[in-house]
């Protein structure tokens, strides 16, 4: 079933791609995950196993500006107010971790909004 290779595929990618992106205190790791109807978010320190901050397209204060949440707006909202999130954390640079997933779309509008709201990567 095609299906079933293409997340076969994204997890070979998800895997390859963390044994080389770390998150520490000083940069945390900036893990995006998206399925078809959501869009997830995590702020995480590898060293220490924590997370520090997380949005996702669920959230009540996601749900008050849009309803849907696996479009490109939602992306853009999950990126803003992530950025937001950890600001208030004191942290401004990241690392970033696309999941496996194409950088384009929703995860580069994620990752654009996260960039506009402060966060360096």
């Amino acid at each position: 079933m095609l299906t079933g290779k293409k997340v076969e595929g994204r997890k070979i990618r998800h895997l390859r791609i963390r044994t080389r992106v770390i998150g520490t205190a000083e940069r945390p790791r900036l893990a995006v995950f998206r399925s078809l109807n959501h869009i997830y978010a995590q702020v995480i320190d590898d060293t220490s196993g924590r997370t520090l901050a997380a949005v996702d397209s669920r959230a009540p204060d996601f749900r008050q500006k849009v309803k849907a949440g696996g479009n490109v707006a939602a992306a853009k909202i999950v990126g803003e107010l992530l950025a937001e999130r950890a600001k208030a954390r004191g942290i401004s640079q990241v690392v970033f971790d696309r999941s496996g997933a194409r950088y384009h779309g929703k995860v580069k509008i994620f990752a654009d909004a996260a960039r506009e709201g402060g966060l360096v990567f």
